[in-house]
This record gives C-alpha cells, sequence and structure tokens, in this order.
C-alpha cells in the first residue's frame, strides 16, 4: 500500500499539475501524512453510477483532474458509441462547492472533443437534466452533484440517451475507457469552446410543462387552492423550480423557508442535506407548525429526494418516510387514474427490491403489474426501456425518498414529486381528511406494513474490507432463526440465487448482479443487506407486517410492529 500510495505522490509531483498543486502535497507530507495516504491511496473510482469522494488534492479526490479524466474516458466511449461529430450531451450542475466548476470542466473536455455541448446557463435540479437528455435528443449528459452526502463531498453522474443512469454494458465499458486514461496529458482539456451551447428558460418551460401535465385533479388543486404548503429547499436547486411549479398547479398559499432557500455549498443550517434526516427538516417542521400547515415538503441540493411532514390522526407533526411516501404516491396514481378514467388496462408500476412490499399488494389489488428492480433508478428506467412498447409506466418509486412520475424522464424527480404530493395532500382535505389518515385507511385496507433502516458506516482504508467481511459471513453462516421467527428464504442477488434454507430448494434470480443478500422469515419479515456503491458503509433494510382490522387500533399495532424491527436489530447484533 505504502508503495502505490509513493507511486501516486510522485505521478503528481513530476507531472503536468499546477504549482499550487505540487506545493499543497509537500505540505501534506509534512504536516498531514495520513490525509495524504488517504488523498492518494487509490484512484477515485468510476463506478456504475460515476463518481462520487471528497473534494480536495489526490487521486481519491474529487478535483478538476480526476474529473477531466473521467470526461475524457466517456467522451471516448461516446464518440465510440455514437461517431464523431454525432454525439450532444446535456452537462448540468448542483448548489455543491465547486459544482460549476467541475460542471464547466466537463463541458470544455466534451467540447475538445468534438461533442456537442448544452450546459445549463446556472444550477438545475437532476431530474431537469434526465429530461433534457430526451428533449434535446442528447446521447448522454454529466451532472455534477453528491446528492445528499455532506458539504465535503461532490460526485458526477454519467447518463444515457434515453435520459436514464448508465447500466450494462455501457456502465462496464466507461469504466473500461475511463481506466485506459493514464494521466492528464491524455486529457483534451480545451480548444472545443464553439462546441458548448448555454440552456436555460426554454428548457424549464418545457420541463415545467411536462410537470403540470402530470396533474390527475387540477379541478381539486383550484379547489384547494389555499392548502398551506411549506417548503425547504434546503440550500439546493429546488427553489429554482419548485415556487413556480407549485404556482403552476393553482397553489396560492406557500410559504418558503427563508433560512434554507439560498444555494449554499456549505449547507450551513444542517449536517446532512438530506431530507432523509429529520435534523434537515427541522426548521421546516418548526414553521408548518407555527402556520398550522397542511403539508411540509423538502428536497435535497440536487432535487432528486423529496421528505414530507404532515400531521398524525393525533394532530401531532410527523415526518413520513420513504416508503409512506411512496405507498401514499402509488396508491394515488392508480386509484386517482381509475377514478378519473384515465387508466389503461397496460399501467405498470415499478419499485425496487428493498422498497415496501406494501405497493405490491396495491398493485395487485388493482391488477396492475408490479415489477420490483435493483436499487437505483436506473434500473427503473431499464425496464420502463424493455416495457414502453408493451405497458405503460405510470409512477416509480423506492425507500429511499425517491419518485418518478410519468415517463418523459428517467431519474427520480422530486420537483414533479413536489407538485403531486401536494395535489394529493389537496384531494384529501377536499374529502375532509388528511394524507396520514389515508395512509391508515390504507394499512386497514391492505395491511400495516412498516419499515426501517440502519447505516452502519465504517470509515478509512479497512472500512470497504470490513463490510465485506460481514457480507461474506452472511452468506457462508447464515443464521436459520432471527427474533425468533424461521428463516425460510435467503435471496442472494450476488449469486443471482436464492434458496429455501428450510429446504434446500435453489432456483435462479434473474435480476442483474448486485451485492445485495435478504433474509425471508416464516412470520413475514424481511431482512435486506446492502452496502452502499457510493459510501463506506453497509444498509440494513427492516419489513414487518400485520393485519389492522380497524384505525382505531393503529397506535397499538404500530407499537408491535417497533417491538418486532428492535427485536430483529438485537438479535441480529446490529446495535
Amino acid at each position: 500500500m505504502q508503495a502505490t500510495i509513493q507511486a501516486n505522490v510522485q505521478k503528481w509531483l513530476d507531472g503536468n499539475f499546477e504549482q499550487p498543486v505540487k506545493d499543497e502535497i509537500k505540505k501534506l507530507q509534512q504536516d498531514h501524512p495520513d490525509e495524504l495516504a488517504d488523498s492518494f491511496y487509490r484512484n477515485l473510482e468510476f463506478g456504475t453510477g460515476g463518481l462520487r469522494g471528497i473534494m480536495g488534492i489526490g487521486t481519491n479526490r474529487m478535483n478538476k483532474y480526476t474529473v477531466g479524466m473521467a470526461t475524457q474516458g466517456y467522451a471516448n466511449y461516446l464518440n465510440k458509441s455514437f461517431g464523431e461529430g454525432n454525439v450532444k450531451v446535456v452537462v448540468g450542475h448542483d448548489s455543491r462547492n465547486n459544482s460549476r466548476l467541475f460542471a464547466e470542466i466537463v463541458a470544455n473536455v466534451m467540447g475538445a472533443n468534438g461533442i456537442k455541448v448544452f450546459l445549463f446557463e446556472a444550477l438545475r435540479p437532476t431530474p431537469e437534466l434526465s429530461f433534457a437528455i430526451r428533449h434535446l435528443g442528447c446521447q448522454g449528459g454529466v451532472v455534477c452533484t453528491a446528492s445528499h452526502n455532506p458539504k465535503e463531498y461532490n460526485g458526477y453522474k454519467a447518463y444515457w440517451n434515453d435520459g436514464g443512469q448508465l447500466v450494462p454494458p455501457h456502465d462496464k465499458n466507461v469504466i473500461t475507457e475511463v481506466d485506459k486514461i493514464a494521466g492528464v496529458d491524455d486529457v483534451k482539456w480545451s480548444g472545443g469552446e464553439s462546441n458548448i451551447t448555454l440552456i436555460g428558460r426554454a428548457i424549464d418551460e418545457a420541463y415545467m410543462q411536462m410537470v403540470q401535465s402530470l396533474s390527475v385533479y387540477p379541478e381539486v388543486c383550484k379547489a384547494q387552492h389555499d392548502l398551506k404548503i411549506v417548503y425547504t429547499s434546503i440550500h439546493g436547486t429546488g427553489i429554482t423550480l419548485v415556487p413556480e411549479v407549485l404556482q403552476r398547479f393553482g397553489f396560492t398559499n406557500v410559504t418558503i423557508v427563508d433560512e434554507q432557500k439560498e444555494p449554499n455549498g456549505n449547507f450551513p443550517t444542517v449536517v446532512y442535506p438530506n431530507p432523509e434526516e429529520a435534523e434537515a427538516m427541522n426548521i421546516g417542521l418548526n414553521k408548518a407548525k407555527a402556520l398550522d400547515a397542511d403539508i411540509l415538503l423538502g428536497t435535497d441540493p440536487d432535487s432528486d429526494r423529496v421528505g414530507i411532514g404532515v400531521k398524525d390522526h393525533n394532530g401531532n407533526w410527523v415526518l413520513m418516510n420513504g416508503n409512506q411516501t411512496a405507498v401514499l404516491a402509488f396508491n394515488y396514481m392508480i386509484e386517482a387514474r381509475k377514478a378519473k378514467g384515465i387508466n389503461q388496462p397496460n399501467d405498470m408500476v415499478v419499485k425496487t427490491i428493498v422498497t415496501t412490499e406494501m405497493i405490491d399488494t396495491i398493485a395487485k389489488a388493482s391488477n396492475i403489474n408490479c415489477y420490483n428492480v435493483l436499487t437505483g433508478f436506473k434500473w427503473i428506467a431499464e425496464l420502463i426501456k424493455e416495457k414502453e412498447a408493451t405497458e405503460n409506466y405510470i409512477v416509480g418509486g423506492e425507500e429511499s425518498y425517491g419518485l418518478m412520475i410519468g415517463s418523459q424522464l428517467r431519474d427520480k424527480d422530486a420537483i414533479s414529486a413536489v407538485a403531486l404530493l401536494c395535489e394529493m395532500a389537496a384531494y384529501e382535505k377536499n374529502k375532509g381528511r388528511s394524507l396520514y389518515q389515508k395512509m391508515i385507511d390504507l394499512y386497514v385496507q391492505y395491511g400495516f406494513y412498516k419499515e426501517s433502516l440502519i447505516s452502519i458506516t465504517k470509515k478509512g482504508m479497512n472500512g470497504q474490507a470490513e463490510i465485506a467481511a460481514m457480507m461474506e459471513g452472511y452468506r457462508t453462516n447464515t443464521p436459520t432463526v432471527i427474533n425468533g421467527s424461521a428463516v425460510v428464504q435467503l435471496l442472494d442477488y450476488q449469486l443471482q440465487k436464492g434458496k429455501n434454507v428450510q429446504t434446500g430448494e435453489e432456483w435462479i434470480i434473474t435480476l442483474p448482479k448486485s451485492n445485495v443478500l435478504q433474509f425471508v422469515l416464516a412470520d413475514g419479515s424481511k431482512i435486506s443487506a446492502r452496502p452502499s456503491g457510493t459510501e463506506p458503509k453497509i444498509k440494513f433494510y427492516f419489513s414487518v407486517n400485520a393485519a389492522l382490522d380497524k384505525a382505531e387500533n393503529f397506535d397499538a399495532v404500530h407499537q408491535q410492529l417497533n417491538d418486532k424491527i428492535d427485536g430483529i436489530i438485537k438479535d441480529m447484533q446490529l446495535k
């Protein structure tokens, strides 16, 4: 390892790098050798979704050089795939520090490789980039963002011509091309500026018209135009479009959380700019309480995730989790479209394997195909492409606060989700009830499904090895009983094999390989273990369920399900 670090450091000291960078390396050598080691012990991996890492100098950091080399590899693959002179791409960025710089580097390198570049004039939501790729007939795209990661991070998501992120074989092929870039001298840094066109308002307009077309009950939005909405962009890109989209839907009583409305890569009011984190939603929650609002919504820095808060059945404000939000959205798109008479016999919905199975139950009751794919919206996009000739996609989602409504873009979209969630709140208010009360009614109708998630972080050079050892332990020493319930199935998506633990029967899992393990218990519980592809952490997903005979018993059954999840976590020694 030490030899690798020294070789990488020396390559930068001897190479065609700016003198301030070399000076900083020497300073780290002298004052912070551990930081230097972490910065150079490996090359920042261009994974199947692109790049993501801490910003700074070094081969294992997000900086102009790692971004430039990645872009050269991607540009080479685009030109090989479509032919030089035939390639167009869209480039966008979020509010993070250096995101504009990185986006301009991407645009310059693409342009220097003879590629026509549509560069957003300023920060924009990631879903608008996905939309623009399709709208402008492009072959690819890049957005510079680290989504919901802490402020030290930035990243680079690469897209294909369908507007979705890279999937096989393109993901691995791009990685191969990126790996061929031996150093900064292989990068065409400039010379194609004439290939770059700035885009902005015209694409905004087309995108917002698309979002508005997703409305099922515009007349309800008009009737409930004064629905009390509180929205926070958490210092991200949502502020560029959400207020106007809500206005176009007809909502006139929207309060923006002023403390978080300015785009700011330092995210000064939060630790993690992620609507999954209660702390990130706290300022908005306090404002919603003070205003006695109907709904609170928050989006992450690149506006692909949405979190919501509502009043529960006791009038207390609560934050809904991603599974609950997905259930409400899926059910609304199925139920409302049917009531409106615009449903189609070939309607379909898509979710991920770690998202609540309550959605499968709802879809089955309406005789709608519900497909399960691997985690990540690129797989939802790929399935739409596979099925679009024969089936009509209406909504997709995952537990990590992601929704994609309609098929005119191919990535999770918090902008349209905010608008439709407000429409849903208006629809329920028009019936004299809240979204939370609707949720309880769905539990009575379909069963009470309760999900939870734990993330365990393993930092440093040994972190990935520790996570790999955990997964190998589960594979080779599969538990037979968890929390008093027998393990009846082990689903190993890496080996693409399912197994009945009790009988030994095995079957093939047809989804692509992914390092995910699922334990299905005799009582209907499911535990999923999945290492993150972008961070040094492993996630454990827990899903339990029980019958709820009437709304009045909600609290008692809720406590039973919480106790069951706590028992599973304790038995698996995860806390």
